[in-house]
């Protein structure tokens, strides 16, 4: 979309109606997640200190993170592009949006705004092994940036994970997934019947495209954030591996 973004966030600018929907999306998540989100997320939640009456103010979220494991917002206009967005990665910076849909838009968004951004990434990235697992990732794109094949199959695996990844916890599925954090519907989806739910497996990820005009149909479960962490030699090693093949 050409809309023109902030490119900043200047907080005396939000509205009553951006009050109003932050409020209106954060109650309505909740109550769908807080029996089927990782209890992580709820713990990061609580750290990050997001409200329903406040839309969080980045200066400071920055404060909290920078006290937690470093990180911090970088605000963009709308979706960055690939470099841009490995690269703020890697420096240890999420890009995020500053602006939020209206009421006639809670359902069904074209781009992401500040609640999918904010409400669903920003939390754990209070989690060392999740913000440690989101950079090397990212480390591993800029050494491919120019490759395409590299860039097509480490998508897949941000997709699948950062956002749309489930979790188990205590022997239940739970959700961790911005993308589905932020969506009534992905969330009321994700779990049912009518999606698949795979063990986490790499090979098995860079073999699965997706859509991103419809709900899923596979997600993938991890065991932990350090789990995810702990993947990323067997990431390089097996990306390697299947380029090698998409090359011949």
């Amino acid at each position: 979309m050409n809309t023109k973004r902030p490119t900043q966030q200047i907080y005396s600018n939000y509205t009553k109606q951006d009050f109003e929907v932050w409020k209106t999306l954060f109650n309505r998540q909740l109550e769908l997640l807080k029996s089927i989100v990782s209890v992580e997320y709820l713990k990061a939640l609580a750290m990050i200190n997001f409200t329903q009456d406040k839309i969080p103010d980045f200066e400071e979220v920055n404060a909290v993170l920078k006290n937690t494991t470093s990180w911090s917002l970088e605000v963009v206009p709308n979706i960055s592009e690939q470099k841009d967005f490995f690269e703020f990665l890697s420096q240890k910076k999420f890009t995020t949006t500053c602006w939020l849909r209206t009421m006639e838009q809670l359902d069904y968004l074209e781009e992401p705004d500040m609640f999918h951004d904010v409400f669903g990434h920003v939390p754990l990235l209070c989690n060392q092994s999740y913000v440690d697992f989101f950079k090397g990732i990212s480390d591993i794109a800029l050494r491919n940036i120019d490759n395409p094949n590299a860039i097509k199959l480490l998508g897949r695996l941000y997709w699948f994970t950062i956002e749309f990844g489930l979790i188990e916890e205590d022997g239940q599925l739970k959700i961790y997934g911005a993308g589905i954090i932020s969506s009534k519907g992905e969330t009321e989806h994700c779990l049912s019947k009518k999606a698949k739910q795979l063990p986490f497996d790499i090979q098995t990820i860079f073999e699965t495209d997706y859509r991103t005009d419809v709900f899923q149909e596979t997600y993938f479960v991890i065991d932990s954030f350090e789990q995810l962490y702990n993947s990323l030699e067997k990431i390089e090693l097996l990306l390697y591996e299947n380029i090698l093949q998409l090359n011949e």
